[in-house]
């Protein structure tokens, strides 16, 4: 299997689906490659397409404040991602075809880091890796065991949506970082 480095540069010229014609920068992810903790997002907004980096705007300095707060982690320590890696117009939501695309780029990032946790954001993030229709609101508040390696999942809101959806939102987020925080203390390092 390629490298993350690889990986990055084959994807920084993809053109699997429509989305590549309007990015600025690929954004493949970033962090501590061997972290036992990753956070998988939706997609890039504006400030990361310009960037080149997942979650810099508004929405990344929340993610970075929860990780330090609650899970005593800085971004350095955790390896982020997103489904998509190029910008939707708009912000929109990711389409199916544009998720599709993107799949196997993140199934080898997680393949690669081999986390033990796994925290996604959002309804997307959540629905892709846990392979499910359930929205996010039902996944929620729980551990999901995945993975044949023993990995788990901790869903969440995504950062965007606690920042609009004010402080129960966020007090459940913090809840969620809390868990993740938990499990990581519960599980044997791996390497």
């Amino acid at each position: 299997m390629p490298t993350l480095a690889e990986l990055a540069d084959e994807a920084s010229t993809c053109t699997r689906c429509p989305l590549a014609a309007g990015r600025t920068h690929v954004v493949w992810g970033e962090g501590d490659p061997g972290a036992r903790l990753m956070v998988v997002g939706e997609g890039p907004g504006r400030d990361e397409d310009l960037q080149g980096r997942p979650f810099v705007g508004r929405s990344g300095q929340l993610l970075d404040r929860l990780l330090v707060e609650e899970a005593g982690l800085r971004r350095e320590q955790v390896y982020i991602a997103n489904v998509v890696k190029c910008r939707p117009p708009g912000n929109r939501d990711p389409l199916p075809e544009e998720i599709a695309a993107c799949r196997p780029y993140l199934e080898a990032q997680v393949e690669l880091v081999r986390p033990a946790v796994v925290l996604t954001l959002g309804n997307f993030a959540t629905r892709l890796i846990l392979d499910t229709a359930e929205r996010i609101g039902e996944l929620r508040g729980r551990v999901h065991p995945w993975g044949a390696a023993g990995a788990v999942v901790v869903p969440t809101f995504h950062p965007a949506a606690a920042l609009r959806g004010g402080g129960a939102v966020q007090a459940a987020m913090r809840a969620d970082f809390v868990r993740a925080k938990e499990v990581l203390a519960g599980s044997a390092t791996r390497r």
